[in-house]
């Protein structure tokens, strides 16, 4: 099965991004390579995100591939939601947000998650004022979103 797919929940669609129990740095670093690939190709505002952390080992190099694709994807996520946040430490998370200007509402289970990611009152949009620019990530960053390294 895909760890990283388009989802249905309530007639809406929703990328699930599942790294539940995915210890291997290379392996999360490529999973969120694919989410930068799939998402960056939606119209912008548009994206309903779940995130999956249950059981997960995150190295440095891991949130800081997090926080990049967080940055990059920033105008075509409409929302997104994390269940098992716990595995990410209090520090990585606050520096994701931080870094991304995004927030990242944790649950704890994933249909918690779903059911407020398709709801339809217009709470917990991202703000399309408050975008972050790519040039906050540095050249080697750069360079890797547009895929000469």
């Amino acid at each position: 099965m895909d760890r990283v797919r388009f989802i249905t929940h309530q007639s809406k669609q929703i990328l699930l991004v599942d790294l539940t129990d995915c210890n291997a740095e290379e392996v999360i670093i490529e999973l969120l390579t694919q989410v930068q690939r799939i998402v960056t190709t939606q119209p912008r505002n548009s994206v309903l995100t779940l995130c999956d952390l249950t059981g997960t080992q995150f190295s440095r190099a891991a949130v800081t591939r997090m926080k990049e694709v967080a940055v990059f994807d920033r105008p075509y996520v409409r929302r997104a939601a994390m269940v098992g946040a716990e595995s990410l430490p209090k520090v990585f998370y606050d520096a994701l947000k931080t870094f991304s200007r995004r927030e990242f509402l944790r649950f704890t289970t994933r249909e918690e998650a779903m059911d407020w990611l398709v709801r339809e009152d217009g709470g917990g949009e991202m703000s399309s004022d408050d975008r972050t620019s790519p040039s906050r990530l540095g050249n080697a960053s750069w360079a890797r979103h547009r895929g000469a390294a």
